[in-house]
């Protein structure tokens, strides 16, 4: 496929829908959401929300209220929770749309109704416990007025309670003691929940990491995120069912001889040793290039890998090909599938110390989506 701009994020949108099946058979009967948040995790959100739909996901996810809106103006229906929505008008703007919100405080149920009263029709609201994580959601001391405050607005005729939810610290280390601690926690969050008469929809805690590796969590619904696009936190990465979904590359914008002893880059921070041929990748860390990167052989050309020389800037980075035939307008591949020998996202990850969900979704915007 031939590039159109400096550089593009080609998205196989199969790979996205294939996914997705393969989740769906590994989890079966449980039902499966896709996570299509920040931009569906850099691939794009409308478009990875339909590959993920067409692969048999059952539900969508959001964070935001604005990504929700996004999805509905494309003419996306079906069930999709917005699992952290802030600000009032933003409640009233979701309900309408029917998005399903997410309230984990006796504050955010009494927002949550009185929006509703605003927009004309009950909010369908997640209740969230906090089993372990300590971000969003109620303690287990908070939780029984949680509760009855959603059943005091379900009386009302103001929410309708269909979801119990909470999010795992550790699924992604295998053996972690917090995951067994969580799921007790949840149990009983379930059970006090029983008792009081909430009788959900559907009941979900497992994210990808737990979709793949602890069959115990998949209750009726789990939320994957990165493994539909073929990424996963956990160690090694997604296993191999999981295809990548991401290929960034590039086309060299300028290549010119140089001779030994010049410097490259901000800072001279590397030094040609001889005569060679470098060549400049429009690429830089506004792009979602790590500055770190430098001196990494993670960019793939001319059927081998290379080191980039010297400095990340921010829209550009040099890489010293040495006697290598080069010419302006050739290919370098940062990350794909692996297929090729490339490397992947995990692999920019593991050697930059941080996980393949931020290498994807640092791409910025300004690198153009491209799908097949």
């Amino acid at each position: 496929m031939v590039m159109d701009n400096h550089a593009e994020a080609r998205v196989d949108l199969d790979a996205i829908t294939g996914n997705v099946a393969a989740l769906r058979e590994h989890v079966a009967p449980s039902a499966v959401m896709a996570v299509v948040k920040a931009g569906g995790y850099g691939h794009g959100a409308v478009a990875a929300a339909r590959a993920a739909l067409r692969g048999g996901a059952g539900w969508l996810g959001v964070v935001h209220v604005a990504e929700a809106l996004e999805l509905r103006a494309a003419g996306i229906e079906g069930p999709l929770l917005c699992l952290m929505a802030i600000g009032e008008q933003a409640h009233a703007d979701a309900i309408a749309a029917g998005v399903d919100l997410s309230a984990g405080s006796v504050g955010m149920v009494r927002h949550l109704a009185a929006a509703a009263a605003r927009a004309g029709r009950p909010a369908r609201m997640h209740l969230k416990a906090d089993t372990g994580l300590s971000r969003g959601g109620a303690t287990p001391a908070d939780w029984p007025a949680v509760l009855d405050a959603a059943l005091a607005a379900q009386a009302a005729g103001r929410v309708s309670v269909v979801g119990l939810w909470s999010h795992f610290a550790s699924a992604d280390e295998p053996g972690n003691p917090s995951i067994a601690a969580q799921l007790a926690a949840f149990g009983e969050a379930l059970a006090i929940a029983e008792k009081a008469g909430v009788a959900p929809e559907v009941r979900h805690i497992a994210n990808t990491a737990a979709a793949i590796g602890v069959p115990a969590a998949h209750y009726d619904l789990v939320r994957v995120g990165g493994g539909i696009y073929g990424l996963s936190t956990l160690p090694g990465g997604a296993p191999a069912w999981l295809r990548p979904a991401m290929t960034l590359r590039a086309r060299l914008a300028l290549v010119k001889r140089v001779p030994a002893g010049t410097g490259v880059s901000y800072g001279h921070r590397y030094v040609t040793s001889r005569e060679t041929t470098l060549g400049l990748v429009p690429l830089g860390y506004a792009d979602g290039v790590p500055r770190t990167a430098r001196g990494l052989p993670l960019v793939f050309a001319y059927g081998r890998r290379w080191p980039i020389a010297g400095t990340v800037c921010m829209d550009q980075f040099v890489i010293d090909f040495g006697d290598e035939a080069v010419a302006e307008g050739d290919e370098v591949v940062l990350f794909g599938p692996g297929d090729g020998g490339e490397a992947t996202a995990q692999e920019w990850g593991d050697t930059l110390g941080t996980i393949s969900y931020e290498i994807a979704t640092g791409i910025g915007a300004r690198v153009p989506r491209s799908y097949s």
